[in-house]
């Protein structure tokens, strides 16, 4: 175990930190067009807020299709390949507050940066590179690493106390999405809900998140709150 910490902030990708503007969906496409020989925008298939494997397995009942291991391998390289390409300067944003609120976390004593994401690990890596923030986290969960998000999130806590000596109840899971809020439920975690995904707060409220927010630009209620879970309240 390092150094013990004081909270483990475990956050969502895609509409937490950043929007791609549909072009994670597209390297999916382009992938089933390279790889399953099939057309289709998969404009029907679930994304938000899920785990990319579980997303496969939507395309490929859609077609009945089953992929052996090494085709499945070949699928995942055609796809970063794709979101590499389609992640051009001009194509997706960070959403608002998330550069200076990563800030004033790493500023705080004992505030450990984490990831829980759907994404599979170089997918995450891509797009966070992408925008500047590929260095910030000092480990994560992601969507290769459990068969849903509920044991993805259970990973994560498990690893934040293996790493840090964080119970659960000072893991912070910060997501834009109702799965966000199940599975760090499902974990024991914290979980804050930021409508800059999907989901309008009030939707997300209605789940009853510990604390939810528009967005993310004014970090100082997120901090304030934070500062109390980190007191022991």
């Amino acid at each position: 175990m390092t150094t013990p910490a004081r909270i483990v902030w475990l956050f969502d990708v895609d509409g937490t930190l950043l929007l791609t503007e549909g072009a994670a969906r597209e390297a999916f496409a382009c992938a089933v067009r390279e790889r399953l020989q099939v057309e289709d925008d998969l404009k029907d298939i679930a994304f938000a807020g899920r785990t990319e494997p579980l997303i496969l397995g939507d395309i490929l009942r859609k077609h009945g299709r089953v992929l052996e291991h090494g085709d499945e391998a070949r699928f995942w390289d055609s796809v970063f390949g794709h979101i590499r390409g389609l992640l051009q300067p001009a194509r997706g944003r960070l959403l608002p507050g998330v550069t200076p609120l990563l800030d004033r976390i790493a500023a705080e004593p004992g505030w450990v940066l984490g990831l829980l994401t759907g994404n599979m690990t170089e997918m995450a890596r891509i797009k966070l590179a992408h925008f500047g923030l590929a260095h910030r986290f000092a480990f994560g969960a992601y969507g290769e690493q459990a068969e849903s998000r509920d044991a993805l999130a259970r990973r994560a806590v498990a690893e934040a106390g293996r790493r840090y000596g964080v119970p659960p109840r000072r893991c912070v899971v910060v997501g834009d999405t109702e799965h966000d809020i199940t599975c760090a439920r499902a974990a024991g975690a914290r979980v804050v809900a930021v409508a800059t995904g999907g989901s309008t707060r009030a939707e997300l409220e209605a789940l009853a998140p510990d604390l939810a927010l528009d967005d993310l630009g004014d970090p100082a209620p997120l901090i304030a709150w934070a500062r109390g879970v980190a007191a022991g309240e």
